[in-house]
């Protein structure tokens, strides 16, 4: 899960954000299975699964450069490729722990960026480049059980088993930042409840290995995270 500053494009309370992940490796795009390295499940071109995501009604994809993250390598040029021809928002993530690797993902052109192993370990530092760019920046958090791990450590709920409710409860609780869910969401039932903690500060949520097995489309995604008329926003 992160902490993000509100965005204009993602601040609207009608509806929970959703942000298709495209992982990249190799230059291909994958899914770890339980955030481990080495772990990937491939689905071939990222271009083609963020195009997909474009065309399909996604205003968002949640963009992570897994060789940066796990310092084995990048997937720079896809990276910039993607961030320039796209029509939709980016967040990127994956090696972002320092002023120099902070400034050429900025320079990508991508909306935000995700800053997550450097959370734990520069503390400060992630204080200093809040304060300097504000909404561009975000914290992500990786669980295990109920403590912060680094990347590559099991993230809490596992892989399709469905997001940690009562965990983001807890966070939206402990803070006024917006709050986006990452990790576990199998089915539209996870989407609805999440949309229905809009109210309480969830604001987005991060979708990976379930769209592309298929357990369920980008466009009944986007349908099923719209808020109901009559339904409650809060959790």
């Amino acid at each position: 899960m992160q902490s993000a500053s509100p965005s204009q494009a993602a601040s609207r309370a009608d509806r929970l954000v959703l942000l298709p992940a495209v992982d990249i490796a190799g230059g291909q795009a994958v899914q770890l299975v339980q955030g481990r390295a080495g772990s990937e499940q491939r689905f071939g071109d990222p271009r083609a699964a963020a195009q997909r995501w474009q065309d399909s009604g996604a205003e968002w994809i949640h963009l992570v450069d897994l060789d940066a993250a796990f310092g084995r390598g990048s997937n720079a040029e896809i990276v910039a490729e993607l961030t320039s021809h796209l029509r939709l928002n980016v967040e990127l993530s994956g090696g972002i722990r320092d002023d120099e690797s902070l400034e050429r993902a900025l320079a990508t052109g991508c909306r935000r960026v995700n800053v997550g192993t450097a959370a734990l370990e520069r503390p400060e530092w992630c204080e200093e480049i809040i304060d300097r760019y504000g909404e561009r920046i975000a914290i992500g958090l990786d669980v295990r059980g109920s403590k912060l791990a680094a990347r590559g450590w099991t993230r809490e709920g596992g892989m399709l088993r469905g997001p940690n409710l009562e965990l983001l409860r807890r966070i939206c609780e402990e803070t006024d930042r917006p709050v986006i869910a990452s990790g576990g969401i199998s089915t539209l039932e996870d989407i609805i409840a999440l949309r229905d903690m809009v109210g309480s500060g969830v604001e987005g949520a991060i979708i990976g290995t379930a769209l592309y097995v298929g357990r369920f489309t980008i466009e009944e995604a986007l349908r099923a995270a719209q808020l109901s008329t009559t339904g409650s926003k809060s959790a």
